[in-house]
């Protein structure tokens, strides 16, 4: 078995005590993180190795975006993509080189896009439309099993979002996203283990803005994901949200996902 996490934190230097608790508690191979905030150099490698995360693959800048990939088993950097076409780290590949050896593992931040959803008003939505174009056709060209996950920071479905009829024209949830998606998804054939494993429409929310008290509202949105190419995914055995870091003090407004694979 090896099982693959992923997780925005919202900076990593800030919240490194959290993941390393949610390392001791769930036990992942591989966590995959987004928004880590911070260049390589100013990466918390110490606290990482204290935890036996010996491996690890980063893509970062100062102060925004960022990815890191960290492991207990062995991987090697395999590819670091500028989907944006602006040079911000946005995507790190890795191969895992031990246990589910020749894997391709995908972490990826999908950009937010603003506030508007109308790329003539609203640049940042149409790069994270020209974004979603250029993985597409990335896809297109997949000959190996491969996992992609991350903050995709587009919530599909219907019931991944606690209001279809509010968020029909609020930048995450609009149609024209949700078929932007898609394309990638047919590109390869993606399977969604999220909603293989917790079938639609059952509550499955990976992030709660702190403007709103998460728990009182629970006004969720399901917008990380871990999706797989169809052999791979039919190796996944099971798949979990852990939403109590989502309770922690200071906590990432997103919560952790895990996958397991009989590799």
């Amino acid at each position: 078995m090896v099982s693959i996490a992923t997780w925005n934190i919202n900076s990593v230097r800030l919240r490194a005590d959290q993941v390393v608790r949610f390392l001791q508690q769930e036990g992942p191979d591989v966590l995959c993180l987004q928004e880590i905030k911070c260049p390589e150099n100013l990466f918390p490698h110490d606290v990482f190795e204290q935890a036996g995360y010996t491996y690890r693959a980063i893509s970062g800048q100062k102060g925004y975006h960022g990815v890191a990939t960290v492991s207990r088993i062995p991987l090697r950097e395999f590819s670091k993509h500028d989907w944006q076409d602006n040079g911000e780290a946005r995507h790190i590949g890795v191969e895992l080189t031990g246990p589910g050896q020749g894997l391709i593992l995908e972490n990826v931040y999908i950009p937010a896009g603003g506030d508007v959803p109308d790329r003539e008003v609203n640049p940042k939505f149409g790069q994270k439309l020209d974004f979603l174009g250029r993985m597409t056709r990335w896809a297109e060209a997949i000959d190996r099993p491969t996992l992609i996950v991350g903050d995709f920071n587009i919530a599909p479905l219907e019931c991944d979002v606690y209001s279809h009829k509010a968020l029909l024209k609020v930048v995450s949830h609009t149609p024209l996203e949700v078929e932007t998606l898609q394309r990638f998804a047919d590109a390869h054939g993606w399977i969604d283990l999220g909603r293989k494993h917790i079938p639609a429409p059952d509550r499955n929310y990976s992030w709660w803005s702190y403007r709103s008290y998460w728990r009182q509202k629970d006004q969720g949105r399901r917008l990380d994901h871990m999706w797989a190419s169809p052999d791979l995914a039919a190796q996944s055995r099971a798949h979990r949200f852990v939403e109590d870091t989502r309770r922690w003090e200071q906590p990432s407004d997103h919560i952790p996902l895990v996958t397991e694979f009989d590799l």
